[in-house]
């Protein structure tokens, strides 16, 4: 580690000095290379360049907008907005009103312009909803010329790969870090400036899997030590599918003691989850969520062990971590932190009442349901109180409401669930998804438009969520609100990471870390 760490400081110098001097000699190669930077996830390094190069591009563009635009290439007009949005500037979308009017001209013009569609495609997925119909018009617009280009090239163009991931998962969907680099450098070729942030993205990439390794057994150490490890039922749980969200959320190497500290919260929802579906009767489940609204054993002697040990572990961890919070804050957040367990609780229980007494819910009441089910709430408010920042009973205040960012990001994970949970069943019958209770309601829908219907609810929520991380007027500080982005970004990696070619990089690191495991056992 410590030559690793040697050989970073001396790449890091000499990528800072390419990257102030882009900046003060060309502000459109300095983004350029702010786009190179983020998608090889060593952004960490470079916050005050980044920060700065969006400052001045951001001058140039509202300084006078159709100059900007009719002076430079779609693709820069592009990469400014995606850019500049992502960063929380405010950009009008009307910038691209004049490519939807001609559609015919557009085609003609860039139907064969590979570099500029996947660009614009990519600005499009940071829309925020009815303001941006032009952008969502013109967006629609590259993506179906790009899926016209590959279905002409995709034999034998060296672009088809790119473009193909590019229409599956745009950037705004997706964690940069574990896209495979190969497929982006084989498009983006280095200059010899530039060299050094591709050498620096390897270190670091060196540096995080050790990091990562040592942490997921950590984690894995302290689950053998816990009393509910000992139960059958959870003997063959994998902690480091716990530490995945943790270690894919807090992407900054110096946040160890908060993947760790996550990690364990994350443990519960999962185990809690699988009591409330599979191992606990109706009866159980009304003495346990009971037991967790008065934060006291007392009253569970009829519940069984492991039961118990799932309670004894959720005060003990939750406590401790509110303990830590204060010493660091000043501010106790245990009421905070109780008050989700007991929304994922009533959530929860709501569900086992649906399923004991067969009744179907409306999809609406349902997906309300079920959104907090998903315990993504209970995920978010503790890791709020893990950043660097000031917390206030306003903010507090907040959090127990149950915010508008925490709600798409568990409405996101709930239909994505769903919508992978009945593509992959077979078997016929209530399966307890969404889809089923809609189509239920909706005798005439089929399978395929019902999916569609879901497919288009994501994409809504989505745009939501943009409105929330976004947007300027943001209620909670720009550490927490990209936390919240990733966890979106995460979804559906955790479905896909093994069988899609181009998170090869996320596959290799995990099993790098369970090798790593399974050798120090």
């Amino acid at each position: 580690m410590d030559i690793l760490y040697a050989k970073q400081a001396v790449l890091l110098k000499e990528a800072k000095h390419v990257m102030k001097k882009l900046i003060s000699e060309d502000p459109m190669e300095s983004l350029c290379m702010v786009d190179l930077i983020q998608r090889l996830g060593i952004e960490h390094h470079f916050q005050e360049h980044i920060e700065a190069a969006l400052e001045k591009q951001h001058f140039i563009v509202i300084t006078d907008p159709i100059d900007f635009v009719q002076s430079h290439q779609l693709d820069e007009v592009a990469l400014s907005f995606r850019l500049l949005r992502q960063g929380g500037y405010s950009v009008n979308a009307d910038i691209f009103e004049r490519l939807k009017k001609n559609k015919v001209q557009f085609r003609e013009a860039y139907g064969e312009d590979v570099k500029s569609l996947i660009a614009v495609h990519e600005a499009a997925q940071l829309s925020i909803g009815e303001e941006d119909t032009s952008l969502e018009d013109v967006g629609r617009l590259c993506r179906e010329l790009l899926h016209s280009w590959l279905s002409r090239h995709h034999h034998h163009h060296h672009e088809a790969q790119f473009v193909a991931i590019s229409l599956q998962q745009p950037l705004h969907h997706n964690l940069p870090r574990f896209v495979d680099k190969t497929i982006l450098l084989r498009n983006f070729k280095p200059d010899k400036e530039s060299v050094c942030f591709v050498e620096l993205a390897e270190i670091n990439s060196c540096i995080v899997r050790l990091m990562n390794q040592h942490e997921a057994l950590q984690v894995s150490k302290w689950w053998k030590g816990e009393a509910m490890s000992k139960e059958p039922k959870f003997a063959e749980y994998e902690a480091l599918k716990w530490y995945m969200w943790s270690m894919a959320c807090f992407t900054d190497p110096s946040f160890s003691d908060q993947r760790l500290g996550l990690t364990k919260t994350i443990s519960l929802v999962y185990i809690i989850d699988d009591i409330f579906d599979v191992y606990g009767t109706l009866d159980q489940l009304i003495l346990f969520t009971d037991a967790v609204k008065r934060w006291e054993l007392t009253g569970t002697e009829h519940l069984p062990q492991f039961m118990k040990n799932c309670l004894s572990a959720l005060y003990e961890i939750t406590n401790a971590f509110a303990e830590k919070i204060y010493k660091k804050h000043g501010l106790n957040p245990i009421d905070t932190l109780k008050k989700s367990w007991v929304q994922l609780l009533n959530a929860s229980l709501e569900g086992a009442h649906w399923s004991d007494s067969g009744e179907l819910p409306k999809s609406g009441e349902y997906l309300n349901h079920a959104t907090v089910s998903t315990g993504v709430h209970v995920v978010l408010v503790h890791s709020f109180f893990l950043f660097h920042q000031n917390i206030t009973k306003e903010t507090l205040a907040i959090l127990d409401d149950f915010p508008d960012i925490i709600y798409s990001v568990a409405k996101i994970l709930r239909l994505c669930d769903d919508l992978e949970g009945h593509k992959n069943k077979n078997q016929s019958g209530f399966d307890g998804s969404y889809i089923e209770c809609y189509m239920r309601e909706h005798q005439e829908t089929s399978a395929e438009d019902a999916e569609r219907h879901v497919e288009e609810l994501i994409s809504m929520e989505w745009k939501r969520l943009n409105r929330q991380v976004l947007g300027r007027d943001q209620q909670f500080p720009s550490s927490f609100t990209k936390f919240c982005l990733s966890a979106a970004r995460m979804v559906p990696l955790m479905y896909h990471y093994r069988t899609n070619p181009s998170l090869s990089n996320l596959h290799q690191h995990v099993k790098s870390i369970a090798n790593a495991g399974v050798a120090h056992m």
